[in-house]
């Protein structure tokens, strides 16, 4: 299952705390967050969902990118 977090808005630290602070609440039935970040108004969220060293978590596999720029999902291991 995936679910989705909208960070429009958010500073990048607001963005990074909340973002890390889902993945380690969500259990072992979501495998996937797709995140919100748009990118119209500057690349700072994007660049750090997309960054490796932005959202850091173990439990993230790989980063996937959409043909809709604005938005990136990150895929998750089972927690272990």
């Amino acid at each position: 299952m995936e679910i989705s977090i909208d960070i429009h808005g958010f500073t990048v630290d607001e963005a990074k705390r909340e973002i890390e602070k889902l993945i380690a609440n969500c259990g072992d039935n979501i495998n996937g967050i797709r995140v919100i970040h748009g990118f119209h108004r500057g690349n700072n969220l994007q660049n750090l969902v997309r960054n490796p060293n932005g959202i850091r978590s173990k439990r993230i596999n790989r980063r996937k990118y959409s043909m809709n720029q604005g938005e990136t999902v990150l895929e998750l291991l089972e927690k272990g």
